[in-house]
């Protein structure tokens, strides 16, 4: 006997009474999330969530609806009070943008449309997408003929990129033997200062992590360009065969950015691939006083970069452009006849040849481009690179501060916008040192003060502060100073008094 199955449709339209409260909701939701951000210099930069809170996230699946105002109220008791932070004016970790309103807002309008960019069709999401590469290409002076694509950030953005140069430079058709048939080991080379997203790329692209030639850097923690020449001609002797350089624009570590022409003209002279990490230091191109810093870049074969991090976007968004477009589409192209495009101007999948996912590994893309292209209409290029240069300044400001304080001394040149210190006391060794700085760090936090990162450098532990902060102001870093010195003395007469 067949049994009838009432069908479960939900549809806002179909119910006013719960498209009123949900637009009610929203009207909230909204609001606070405006109020949440216009007032964030008044609270902690970060806050640890409590045992209880923690203990929340461990209840069973919900079997049954909850109700939507039940939902957000426990958002903003358990979720929006703990977050990592960087949104606040006073973080300087890592290097982790700040996000803005205007963006915020986009992500809403996208996620709204719930549209992908993942190829063709016809409609404006793509269109979208297009320009915004196009408008990157500019602000970064690369070919108009180059082609991009927008990713999750960088990190597969060095993906994308090092497999157009691992494809292009086999020799052979490496997507359709593989390894198998090569006849050499093939090698790449970038600094010891590189990004670990590098390393991560090399071996899922199956070249192994010994295929990564690590090369010593000078005193600015550029790579040292006479010790990458030896060790390239040393691997080709040996019967390797180097096939692509990594130049950084922007360490994570220090700032560093490598003499990106030099490298270049390395790779011209040696027939090899240059890709440039510009994860955030590419955009010192739109920076007044410093762009000439990153000039090579324009040269190199191909550039991934970040938007989210020195061009303030929310989180997540990148970019990789590939100077050769024939190149780059050969490395990523595969259409099954389900997606069969570009025969003719009519319907959805009609006209638009190539498709976005020529260019990238994924299939499934949201609508990143929408944010960055509000973002850029709203404020612009130049305003860009004002604030960049002011983050640049901040730091050399904050570098002044430091000489000037006997309690703190600079672990490195200050490049760009990345402050390497550390707090010094009389008596103790490097290893109490360590010690006494990494519970700076911690302490900072754990007060709601200010969030550094820490890092070594020349086998010391250092803190590190990051500026991408468009809300940070000098008289931040005048309270980061007066605090690390109280915490760094207070810290400093504690460890003496717990001595054995």
């Amino acid at each position: 006997m067949r049994r009838e199955t009432k069908e479960i449709v939900r549809e806002e339209t179909l119910d006013p009474e719960d498209w009123k409260s949900m637009r009610k909701l929203g009207h909230k939701m909204l609001d606070d999330m405006l109020d949440y951000m216009k007032t964030v210099r008044g609270r902690p930069v970060w806050q640890h969530a409590p045992d209880k809170v923690k203990a929340h996230f461990n209840r069973p699946l919900p079997q049954d609806p909850q109700p939507p105002e039940e939902i957000y109220r426990e958002f903003v008791e358990k979720v929006l009070p703990y977050p990592l932070g960087n949104i606040h004016p006073c973080f300087w970790g890592w290097v982790l943008g700040t996000g803005t309103v205007f963006g915020a807002l986009a992500e809403l309008l996208a996620a709204s449309m719930n549209t992908t960019s993942a190829g063709g069709y016809h409609h404006c999401a793509v269109h979208v997408e297009k320009q915004v590469i196009n408008w990157i290409k500019e602000m970064l002076e690369f070919p108009a003929s180059a082609s991009g694509v927008l990713t999750s950030g960088c990190s597969a953005a060095n993906i994308i990129g090092l497999t157009v140069a691992r494809n292009t430079k086999s020799g052979y058709d490496l997507r359709r033997k593989g390894f198998q048939v090569a006849q050499h080991k093939m090698m790449l080379y970038a600094s010891e200062e590189v990004h670990s997203s590098i390393q991560k790329a090399v071996e899922l692209l199956g070249l192994g992590s010994e295929a990564l030639r690590s090369v010593p850097v000078n005193d600015y923690f550029q790579i040292d360009l006479q010790a990458l020449k030896t060790i390239i001609t040393e691997d080709r002797v040996n019967g390797y065969m180097p096939f692509c350089v990594v130049g950084a624009a922007g360490t994570t570590n220090t700032g560093g950015i490598d003499d990106l022409n030099g490298l270049a003209d390395i790779c011209q002279r040696e027939n090899l691939w240059l890709h440039v990490d510009g994860a955030f230091g590419a955009w010192v191109a739109l920076a007044p006083n410093v762009r000439n810093k990153v000039s090579g870049m324009k040269r190199a074969d191909s550039l991934a970069l970040d938007l989210h991090k020195w061009m303030y976007m929310p989180f997540e968004i990148g970019c990789i452009l590939v100077r050769n477009e024939g190149y780059h589409r050969k490395a990523f192209s595969l259409t099954p006849n389900y997606l069969a495009h570009g025969e003719g101007e009519r319907g959805i999948t009609g006209g638009d040849s190539p498709w976005l996912f020529d260019y990238d590994f994924l299939h499934s893309r949201g609508f990143r481009a929408l944010k960055a292209w509000m973002s850029l209409k709203e404020h612009g290029s130049r305003k860009y690179g004002r604030l960049i240069q002011q983050n640049i300044d901040q730091a050399h400001y904050l570098a002044e501060l430091i000489n000037s304080q006997p309690e703190l001394e600079l672990s490195a040149p200050v490049m760009l916008n990345i402050v390497c210190f550390r707090y010094v006391a009389p008596d103790m060794n490097d290893v109490a040192l360590d010690e006494l700085n990494k519970q700076i760090v911690i302490e900072l936090q754990e007060q709601g003060i200010a969030v550094l990162s820490g890092t070594v450098i020349k086998d010391k532990y250092v803190m590190r502060a990051a500026n991408v902060n468009h809300r940070s102001r000098r008289e931040d870093f005048d309270i980061l100073v007066r605090e690390v010195t109280r915490t760094g003395k207070e810290l400093t007469i504690s460890m003496k008094n717990t001595r054995p």
